[in-house]
């Protein structure tokens, strides 16, 4: 399973790592991903996700129903 948030599709990072002498070498910045489960009033049932902890903070913020339908629209999920 490759580390993606299931809602908003972040994915790892590449950059540098820059010694003192200034030599660069690739390395790679992962996302803080968590298993997470929710749960969905308007269907009465829960749901379990892999999430970047930033888009926790966007479902607190706006509610799991307006970013699932987000999610949808921009093509990471497809609901039903």
């Amino acid at each position: 399973m490759s580390r993606v948030c299931d809602l908003t599709g972040k994915r790892a990072m590449t950059g540098n790592n820059v010694s003192h002498a200034m030599n660069k070498t690739k390395r790679k910045f992962s996302v803080n991903l968590v298993k997470k489960r929710f749960y969905l009033p308007e269907e009465g049932r829960w749901i379990t996700l892999r999430v970047a902890a930033s888009t926790i903070k966007t479902i607190n913020k706006n509610g799991i129903a307006a970013v699932l339908k987000k999610a949808e629209q921009e093509g990471f999920i497809s609901l039903k």
